[in-house]
């Protein structure tokens, strides 16, 4: 602990915001990231507790004091070392993870957690500046060579932690570019991806080829994997969205998320969208189901491409504008919150459920509404409607937000022959993430069930490892 009393007599300070205004006219990254020596200061605030509650936030098990300490002390290159031992790619964490550690963190009972996810982004991206971050090239090759289906932060943390263990690694991706959801479900205004590209040039120089435009079980067979590799990771994803399935649904307008947000990021990278399938919110009222993240980023990218209106439905209720701590701390908190996108302009509505869609020639163009309640019995939530609450909204355009509920299972899943579990996800436990299927492994959210970033490099890294210990008997990568 550099200084004992930093955090009684230094202000928490976070990365800020550019203006409203200004941000919505491009897709870029808008946050300003602190000074070297702001971001000092910030590590100065760690407590180094006895018992670091930050780690249990952490699902990555980030050691958080630690290099909190070290760029207070000013050594950077340690701070990364000690970072890169249980984190591949905080660049992207440091960007889009929500951040639990800091809701576990002490200092969090005062509202005044240290911003670790700050401190976090701003090692990774000050290495990245001073070009620390290299290839590391294992020091011998096996002879073992693993397939990884799913190029998202599960399948690139899996894959470069075997490719260091000396076995050949090839990354299959549907896609045409790699990166999964990183690449394709997260807007670039939150994470610009050349911060993928990066890291792809380093994980190809360690060994690790990448085939985009590789759809395992359609246009490629897993039979020819299981031939020609002695381990299959899965690491596709959760990729069926939830549906809304009620009147009117099959109108023109109405698009799962996925739909939306991939348009666009193709059309920042440069693609030429079919303008007769394009999905555009440009001077439309947009409705948007969901309140998660996927959610605000349609609201954000709405907001770019110029729409009228920004509404936002959620069927829960509005959460409190501040948690019990005694109640909630360590855990992460049911509490209000909101986004950058929010903040951009939209309307929000709790505890709305949606009745029906009416549109004119084929187009929607509202969606009605009634306002629910919640209520316990037998100790469980149940909802039910308010009479004579029913409204009406315009709707030129509606996005579906509402989740995913498990891996797509038609084609390879289906092909494999997995075992999947009671929710529809691959079986596997968490030490060995072995499928029912010989040589055939699962991590991400293939295996969990939708979840964050955090948990999916976790996954990926833990996989990687069982997959070490099944091929060598032994492994000495970490969990």
């Amino acid at each position: 602990m550099g200084k004992p009393t930093g955090f009684m007599e230094i202000a928490r300070q976070d990365r800020r915001y550019t203006l409203v205004a200004d941000r919505i006219q491009h897709y870029r990254e808008f946050v300003v990231p602190l000074s070297d020596e702001e971001v000092s200061r910030q590590g100065a605030r760690c407590m180094d507790c006895g018992i670091p509650y930050c780690h249990q936030g952490c699902p990555i098990n980030n050691i958080i004091p630690d290099w909190n300490d070290l760029v207070y002390q000013g050594d950077w290159e340690e701070a990364l070392e000690v970072l890169h031992s249980t984190n591949n790619f905080p660049e992207f964490t440091g960007r889009i993870c929500p951040a639990p550690c800091e809701a576990a963190c002490t200092l969090n009972l005062n509202d005044e957690p240290v911003t670790i996810k700050t401190i976090e982004c701003a090692i990774a991206d000050k290495a990245w500046e001073e070009n620390r971050i290299r290839p590391q090239i294992p020091s011998r090759r096996t002879d073992k060579r693993v397939a990884v289906v799913g190029s998202g932060p599960a399948g690139l943390a899996c894959a470069q932690q075997l490719a260091r263990a000396g076995h050949g690694v090839v990354v299959y991706e549907k896609a045409d570019r790699i990166g999964g959801l990183l690449r394709y479900g997260i807007p670039d205004f939150k994470m610009e991806k050349h911060l993928i590209d990066r890291r792809i040039a380093q994980m190809q120089a360690e060994g690790v080829i990448f085939r985009p435009n590789s759809h395992i079980g359609a246009n490629i067979p897993l039979s020819r994997l299981m031939a020609e590799f002695d381990a299959i990771v899965l690491a596709g994803g959760s990729e069926k969205p939830r549906d809304l399935p009620v009147p009117g649904r099959e109108l023109a307008g109405i698009h799962f998320a996925m739909e939306f947000l991939k348009q666009q990021n193709r059309r920042v990278a440069g693609d030429t969208i079919d303008e007769a399938e394009g999905i555009l919110a440009t001077d439309k009222h947009v409705i948007v189901i969901g309140g998660g993240d996927t959610g605000s980023d349609c609201i954000g990218t709405s907001v770019r491409q110029g729409a009228a209106s920004v509404v936002q439905l959620e069927i829960l209720p509005q959460p409190p504008a501040k948690e019990d701590k005694s109640l909630t701390w360590p855990n992460w908190p049911n509490r209000l919150r909101t986004s950058s996108s929010q903040e951009e302009g939209c309307e929000r509505h709790w505890s709305i459920a949606t009745k029906r869609f009416s549109g004119e020639n084929g187009k929607v163009t509202a969606i009605h509404c009634i306002k629910v309640n919640w209520k316990q019995e037998g100790g469980r939530w149940v909802m039910e409607e308010i009479p004579g609450t029913e409204f009406t909204l315009q709707a030129d355009l509606v996005l579906l937000a509402m989740g995913f509920v498990h891996p797509v299972q038609e084609g390879l899943l289906q092909e494999t022959g997995v075992r999947l579990d009671e929710r529809g996800n691959v079986q596997a436990d968490t030490r060995n993430y072995r499928t029912s299927v010989d040589k055939i492994f699962a991590a991400g959210d293939m295996r969990r069930g939708q979840s964050l970033v955090v948990w999916a490099i976790r996954e990926g890294r833990q996989a990687a490892r069982a997959v070490d210990e099944f091929l060598m008997g032994r492994s000495d990568l970490p969990r």
